[in-house]
C-alpha cells in the first residue's frame, strides 16, 4: 500500500523503538514529553489501551513495540488522526492500533466503560482565558490550551474507561500537580508514582509524570528519582539518549 505524504509533511523515526511517523511543522510534531509518556508508562502485555488526546499517534505508536495490547488512539483534529492512521499503516500496525477522529467527550460511542486496561494522555497545559496567549495556528493552539477539554475532563474519562486497578499515565506541567492531586482523588484514582523531569541540573522542573490506579490504595505513592532532559553541554543527557535512541 502505498502511503500519501503532503508537501509540508516528513517522515521521522524513534530509533529506540524502529517506529516511524508522519510529522508537519504547519500541524503538529511530536515532542519529547510523548516519548517521555510513553517510556513512563505500566505498559500491560495484553489487554485495551487508549491514548487520548493523541495528536499524531505518537504515543500508541511508541507503545506497540513494548505489548500486545490493542491502542485505540483518540483525537478531535481531523488532520492530527488522519496523520496518525496513515503512520499506523506506514508501519503494518493496523492488526494494533486504530486512530479514530472523535472528541474525547463521544469516546464511549466507542469503547465500554470500566473496559480499559491502560490509559496515556498527553493533554493541553495550559488554562483557557480570555488573557491567555495561544498560538496564532489553530492545529497548535488545540493541542496546547485548555480549548475543546480540560484536565477534569481527561481525567473523569479516563476514570470511567479504566477497569478496577487499570492505570492512567500522564504527562503534565509541574505547576498543576496540586490540581492534578485533587482531580485524581475526585475520580477515584490513587498517585501511585511520580517523577519530574528537569530541562537540566539547576534548573526548575518543567514537566512531570504522573501515573494513577482507579480504586488503589492510597497509600504507596513513589517519587521515582529526577530525570535531566539536557547535560551541561546542551546536548541529550545519558538518560534522554538511551530513551530515543537505544542502549
Amino acid at each position: 500500500m502505498e502511503i500519501k505524504i503532503a508537501n509540508n509533511e516528513r517522515i521521522d523515526q524513534l530509533y529506540a523503538e524502529d517506529v516511524k511517523i508522519i510529522q508537519s511543522k504547519d500541524v503538529f510534531s511530536f515532542s519529547l514529553d510523548a516519548v517521555l509518556l510513553a517510556h513512563f508508562a505500566s505498559t500491560p502485555a495484553k489487554g485495551v489501551i487508549v491514548d487520548l488526546c493523541a495528536g499524531n499517534g505518537a504515543v500508541g505508536l511508541f507503545l506497540s513495540r513494548r505489548t500486545q495490547a490493542k491502542i485505540t488512539g483518540i483525537e478531535l483534529q481531523e488532520r492530527l488522526a488522519d496523520m496518525g492512521q496513515r503512520s499506523i499503516q506506514l508501519n503494518q500496525l493496523e492488526k494494533q492500533i486504530q486512530m479514530v477522529h472523535l472528541d474525547l467527550k463521544n469516546v464511549f460511542q466507542l469503547i465500554e466503560a470500566d473496559s480499559v486496561d491502560l490509559v496515556v494522555c498527553n493533554p493541553p497545559y495550559f488554562k483557557e482565558s480570555a488573557t491567555s496567549h495561544k498560538n496564532p495556528n489553530q492545529h497548535l493552539a488545540i493541542a496546547r490550551h485548555e480549548i475543546h477539554t480540560n484536565l477534569k475532563e481527561v481525567v473523569q474519562v479516563s476514570s470511567k474507561l479504566l477497569k478496577t486497578n487499570g492505570k492512567l499515565s500522564l504527562v503534565h506541567r509541574p505547576e498543576r500537580l496540586v490540581e492534578i492531586l485533587n482531580t485524581f482523588q475526585e475520580f477515584h484514582l490513587a498517585p501511585k508514582r511520580i517523577q519530574f523531569i528537569y530541562p537540566k541540573k539547576a534548573k526548575e522542573a518543567n514537566m512531570l509524570l504522573i501515573e494513577g490506579i482507579k480504586y488503589g490504595k492510597v497509600d504507596g505513592l513513589k517519587l521515582l528519582p529526577p530525570l535531566f532532559a539536557y547535560n551541561d553541554q546542551g546536548t541529550y543527557s545519558d538518560e534522554i539518549r538511551s530513551i530515543l535512541y537505544g542502549d
